[in-house]
């Protein structure tokens, strides 16, 4: 299993318009953050988490073949405002997209014409899955199992892999019963958005503490916004096992 970072930012991403912090005005590569969002693959079968509005910048640097299925988190535009950008891909035939009902109702207010009985010609052909917590779904090679994850009061979708990889975004807390769901793994991926406390997201410390109740081998850390510092001095300050992802980065699971 290959996971491509396609973007590890935060909803304003990085450098965030107008702001001359040291973050923002960095040169190094690795502090540039597009908007969150990974592509999960094997040699036959293709799944992108999230399609954010980064996303046409974001796959023109990717091999241009089949996407078997999106999983959608969560319905905010960050995550979910690139869908119009799929529309290449409908080539290929029809788009699963997956999303728990919150996120299916939220596409259905953000795409109506994607949805609409008598389609124009040229929109994306998306086929809308509705997916429910703990209730595995296959796409093509992989068995994927939604995980509930809470980003502040809403509840959102962390998903597994298998038996090795798991990838959440945007959780505040998760509920105790949710923790067997993600024990044993691999790699995990999650959200680390800034040092200072925050509403409806982690901060590092919460992610570090987070990754001590799983356990996992490796832990990578997305969704992180200027105010978490820079790239090299955070990844220095952590555990080996523990470090920020940046964009483009490719880990094998």
């Amino acid at each position: 299993m290959r996971v491509t970072f396609l973007g590890t930012g935060t909803s304003c991403g990085v450098p965030t318009i107008g702001c001359r912090c040291r973050v923002c005005s960095s040169a190094d590569p690795h502090d540039k953050r597009l908007r969150c969002s990974a592509l999960v693959e094997t040699d036959t079968t293709r799944v992108l988490i999230d399609c954010g509005p980064d996303f046409r910048q974001q796959i023109m640097s990717q091999p241009f073949r089949k996407i078997d299925g999106v999983l959608v988190t969560h319905a905010h535009y960050d995550h979910m405002g690139g869908m119009d950008d799929l529309r290449p891909y409908c080539q290929f035939g029809e788009i699963n997209v997956y999303a728990d009902e919150i996120a299916c109702e939220g596409m259905h207010s953000m795409l109506p014409y994607c949805f609409a009985s008598n389609r124009y010609p040229g929109v994306p052909a998306i086929h809308l899955n509705t997916i429910h917590k703990h209730q595995t779904v296959n796409v093509g090679d992989f068995d994927i199992t939604p995980v509930e994850v809470m980003h502040g009061a809403l509840p959102i979708l962390g998903y597994r892999f298998g038996k090795r990889f798991a990838y959440i975004t945007d959780m505040k807390t998760i509920a105790d019963e949710e923790l067997p769901f993600l024990f044993g793994l691999d790699t995990l991926v999650v959200n680390a958005l800034r040092m200072e406390p925050h509403h409806s997201h982690q901060t590092l410390a919460d992610a570090v503490a987070f990754v001590g109740r799983i356990k996992p081998r490796q832990t990578w850390l997305v969704h992180s916004s200027h105010d978490i510092g820079l790239h090299a001095e955070v990844n220095a300050s952590l555990p080996t096992n523990i470090q920020m992802a940046y964009d483009g980065q490719v880990i094998e699971v």
